[in-house]
């Protein structure tokens, strides 16, 4: 799939995983699906990309998720103030990533509790964002604009200020205008209950 990215903006990943799962009672991260974890499998579908750098970003539970990362060789990150909310993991992620890789033009924000995302989805951004008018390309399912979403470089300092539990739709309402969005009806999807998962387990 590298070839495929030839010439295209120069776009790393950050995988957001700091969470600490409360309203699900265990680490999510952790979840089976098809014989792997959740965070396995995001692992897996960046890797498949060719994109670089891989960041992923941890807080809560790192005992369990840390071993499960390392055969990866993925840049990990602990966001010691995962508790402010999203905000502090895309900093830190995003602060990683230029530290990694100076030169990036775009990063990739997603997250480990959308399972049908694909190397294929996350290179339809990175195509999508060739169009150097366009600031953000973003997933949409149903009404929602969201992750997986990349943001060109012009955006690195606004997400540098975003704070609290605010993710990163704030700027897309911001730059409504300058926003691509790419559907993927399936990133409705995603685990937050025990019922959540049973449901999704079900499908």
């Amino acid at each position: 799939m590298k070839n495929r990215i030839k010439k295209q903006v120069k776009c790393g990943i950050v995988i957001l995983a700091a969470g600490d799962s409360r309203r699900l009672g265990e680490p999510k991260q952790m979840l089976s699906y098809r014989g792997k974890t959740l965070i396995s499998t995001a692992a897996e579908t960046a890797m498949a990309t060719g994109l670089e750098p891989l960041v992923v970003v941890l807080g809560a539970q790192i005992d369990s998720l840390i071993p499960e990362l390392e055969p990866y060789g993925l840049k990990i990150v602990v966001n010691k103030h995962w508790q402010e909310g999203m905000s502090s993991s895309l900093r830190i992620g995003l602060e990683t990533a230029i530290k990694e890789k100076g030169e990036l033009e775009a990063i990739i924000f997603m997250v480990c509790d959308q399972p049908f995302v694909t190397p294929e989805l996350l290179l339809e951004l990175v195509e999508r964002a060739s169009d150097e008018s366009k600031l953000c390309v973003a997933s949409k399912y149903g009404e929602v604009r969201g992750t997986p979403a990349l943001f060109r470089k012009q955006l690195f300092p606004a997400l540098f200020t975003l704070k609290g539990d605010v993710g990163a739709r704030k700027l897309m309402e911001q730059y409504e205008t300058q926003v691509e969005l790419v559907d993927f009806p399936l990133g409705i999807i995603d685990i937050d209950t025990k019922n959540d998962y049973e449901t999704f387990l079900k499908e």
